[in-house]
């Protein structure tokens, strides 16, 4: 069984104005995507900030997450990105995110001291060995600089517990490779919001969403028009949605989706440091452009 048909939203973990993490707000966040429709909570990620977090933090952010979605009454997974660039300590988060209640454990592969394909398939064995939790592999080589092959997850999808992919690529031709080699062994999810209609249409299961961070419906229904057969109004949201895309990735993630997020009315506060705000001229951009969306 699939963790989620549909869109899981990349969450934003807002802060408030001395840089805490603002559990009022990220409560509001999340009751808001459940009621949107969004079909899963991907808590602590890239857009969630989630390096810029102590361990303290970060575990409290996945609590504070699954409480939010246990106060809406609906039942939607929350999946905790517990990943690093030391495989000890990914067992160590792991660990600790599956006392506080996340249903699914995501691993990005490791950054800076990038290991070899071997190198990634016993990092991951080894935590999947460690943890009880469902894994969900994440794979940008553009924030790592280490691409996972796909007969490295043919590997890895052997693994029990390890049932997911988060593919970031932006290689629709590796995307197609792996589900090739992988089968329904491992459930594919878009990771560009962009790309989802194309994953989609070789097997995928669904998107994990920067953008459903602000249009969760129309995230959500790119993946349920497909599924119902209706390809035209699937096309056409995915085409929908490509401005505002272009926008939300004209400067360095999460900068442009939290600014939007601000801009919905949400005290989602600044990126932590080295990050900044967007300048004017983007800010302005994003303004115009969710205006013309009907979000403003």
């Amino acid at each position: 069984m699939s963790i989620f048909v549909g869109s899981g939203v990349a969450i934003c973990t807002p802060f408030d104005n001395k840089g805490a993490f603002n559990g009022l707000t990220y409560e509001k966040m999340i009751a808001f995507q459940v009621e949107q429709g969004t079909d899963a909570i991907v808590s602590c990620g890239t857009t969630g900030e989630a390096t810029t977090l102590s361990n303290e933090e970060h575990i409290e952010v996945v609590r504070t997450a699954v409480v939010a979605v246990k106060k809406t009454g609906k039942e939607i997974p929350v999946i905790a990105g517990a990943g690093g660039n030391d495989t000890a300590q990914c067992i160590t988060m792991g660990k600790a995110l599956e006392k506080v209640g996340a249903n699914v454990l995501m691993y990005v592969t490791p950054y800076y001291n990038k290991t070899s394909q071997r190198g990634l398939v016993e990092h991951y064995k080894k935590i999947a060995s460690s943890v009880e939790l469902p894994i969900m592999l994440y794979n940008v080589p553009s924030r790592t600089s280490l691409n996972m092959k796909p007969e490295t997850l043919q590997e890895l999808a052997k693994v029990e517990n390890i049932v997911a992919m988060k593919e970031a690529s932006g290689d629709i031709g590796q995307v197609a490779e792996m589900i090739e080699r992988c089968g329904d062994s491992i459930d594919m999810y878009s990771g560009n919001d962009d790309l989802t209609l194309s994953i989609l249409a070789l097997g995928g299961k669904g998107i994990v969403s920067t953008l459903a961070n602000i249009i969760p419906a129309d995230i959500h229904n790119i993946v349920a028009k497909f599924l119902e057969g209706d390809l035209e109004g699937s096309r056409e949201l995915q085409l929908k949605i490509l401005s505002l895309f272009r926008l939300m990735f004209a400067d360095v993630n999460p900068m442009p989706i939290k600014a939007a997020v601000n801009l919905l009315g949400y005290e989602a506060g600044n990126c932590r440091e080295p990050l900044t705000n967007v300048d004017g001229t983007l800010l302005y951009a994003l303004k115009k452009e969710m205006q013309g969306y009907g979000l403003l």
